[in-house]
Order: structure tokens, then sequence, then C-alpha cells
């Protein structure tokens, strides 16, 4: 699968918004609709037959040459479902709204919150006199 990005170490660190992914092959297709079904923001499909479609993913089915995904077009027309074999790129064009929102963010931050709170209530009980 071609990547218009460059990669570092790992196949693709750092954020998927604004990389753009041509298939060449069936497995191929299926690792960049995996990718699109894990990422939070609208992506961008390009066709075989010429057309894009852009929209959220929302569900996928790996079943050989009867593979399909279904998206919420961003137009709001409905639902869409789309045939692996007639992808031809996929884009990760929206913006990823849980970019940076990592369980690791969210534990520092919460431990963050947790120690301010208990010097907070330290210095309130040794203002007090009972520290």
């Amino acid at each position: 699968m071609t990547d218009t990005k460059t990669h570092g170490e790992s196949i693709y660190p750092g954020p998927l918004q604004g990389r753009r992914f041509n298939p060449r092959s069936f497995n191929e297709t299926v690792e960049a609709i995996e990718l699109a079904f894990d990422y939070r923001g609208d992506i961008t499909v390009g066709l075989k037959s010429g057309e894009q479609v852009s929209g959220y993913l929302y569900n996928r089915e790996v079943k050989g040459a009867d593979s399909s995904f279904d998206l919420f077009p961003a137009d709001g027309a409905g639902t869409r479902r789309i045939r692996f074999e007639d992808v031809q790129m996929v884009a990760f064009s929206g913006e990823d709204t849980a970019s940076g929102k990592s369980w690791e963010t969210w534990v520092a931050k919460k431990e963050s919150e947790r120690k301010a709170e208990a010097d907070r209530v330290a210095a309130d009980a040794k203002a007090r006199g009972y520290l």
C-alpha cells in the first residue's frame, strides 16, 4: 500500500489525519479499511469509477470477494455500502476527534488533578492547624 507520507520506525506513527493510501491488493485494502474503521473522523474514498465519497466509516465486513463497508456520507444522504473491490484510494480527510486523547494522557491528567486536590486539602488542613 502506498502512503503519501514518509513513515518512521513504526509503519503508521503519529496521526492518520491527512494521509492517503492507494491499496494495490485485497490485503492492503483490508488494512486501509481497518485503519479507517478505527479512525474517529471522516475519510474520503476514491472509487475505481472515478467517484469520491466522503463520510464516517462505521461498519465493515471482510468476506473475501463479498467484502464491503458502510459509511455515513458527509452530505447526510442516509448510508452507503461500498465494496472493497471498488476502492482505489482511502484518504483520512476529516479531523480525528480523538487525536491526542490516549489512555496514558487521560491517566496523567487524572493523577495531576488528584495530586492538586491532595495538595489543596493539605494546605487547608495546615492553615486550620490540623497538620
